[in-house]
């Protein structure tokens, strides 16, 4: 389950997410934007950064990583990259926090005592999804990282929950970007599903959603996967200058619409095959 798009979507969405997470919150954290970064010589790319509005002078810059793969090295990257972040843009602010999150705590780096006095005091703050609470009490941005993190058995039925929870409590006007999270995780986590497999489980037509209309609007009938994926190896092809392979073509084919979507804007900045096969041996 590729969680890093989907977090940088959820943060898109909903720039006052992260801090959800804090106990004193920044007073203009609604005016907050979110962003990502790279910090050139060392090349540092920095996954989450949380941007003060600029008319309010010097403000808190926040740092977020969400971290689902165990690193014994993250926070010595993290804070590197934090520091020489804060240090080339000193006039703009005037202090730095971190947050990083962890679907559990067995993910966190093991040796933590050279970082201390960063992790014990409040400047870093340190989020375990699965120490949050019953999914259903959360608020809806919330439980919808949560669901990422639940297993297959348990996921179906907190996902209908939490569509219902949109339709009651959440405007219609405002309602569609957390149906589209709800529904771009469930795809993503079952990928051995059809799509009417998917649309059963979650009770709503995935034909409705922003993946279906866009894929429509470039000339794809809807619901016809084979031409979305044929799209994207004719791209793939042209700009390798060369036909794929069989089997990379077959692995093409296996995958759903929100992936598929990934990939068409991930092509773009593949220099050679290699890149291509790193990519979906992520997925």
């Amino acid at each position: 389950m590729r969680r890093d798009s989907i977090f940088y979507k959820l943060f898109q969405q909903c720039p006052t997410l992260l801090f959800e997470f804090l106990t004193y919150p920044p007073k203009s954290a609604d005016l907050y934007r979110f962003d990502s970064v790279a910090v050139k010589e060392p090349k540092f790319e920095i996954d989450g950064v949380f941007l003060p509005p600029e008319n309010e002078g010097a403000g808190v810059v926040y740092f977020c990583e969400v971290q689902f793969q165990k690193d014994e090295q993250l926070y010595e990257r993290l804070f590197a990259e934090s520091s020489l972040y804060f240090y080339r843009n000193r006039a703009r602010f005037s202090d730095w926090q971190a947050v990083i999150i962890y679907p559990t705590r067995s993910i966190e780096q093991s040796d933590i005592h050279p970082h201390r006095t960063l992790l014990n005091g409040n400047q870093v703050h340190r989020v375990y999804l699965d120490e949050l609470g019953n999914i259903r009490s959360l608020p809806l941005w919330v439980a919808l990282m949560v669901l990422t993190t639940l297993e297959e058995s348990q996921a179906p039925e907190e996902a209908r929950y939490l569509l219902t929870r949109t339709h009651q409590e959440v405007p219609p006007t405002s309602s569609q970007a957390i149906i589209e999270m709800v529904t771009t995780i469930m795809v993503y986590k079952f990928t051995q599903l059809s799509r009417l497999e998917v649309e059963s489980m979650l009770g709503i037509t995935l034909q409705q959603t922003r993946v279906y209309r866009e894929i429509k609007e470039e000339g794809i009938q809807e619901g016809r996967l084979s031409e979305a994926a044929n799209l994207i190896i004719r791209l793939m092809s042209k700009r390798m200058g060369q036909k794929l392979s069989d089997e990379i073509v077959a692995r093409i084919f296996g995958l759903p619409l929100p992936v598929l979507e990934d990939l068409s804007e991930a092509l773009l900045d593949f220099s050679s095959l290699a890149d291509l096969q790193v990519w979906l041996d992520q997925v």
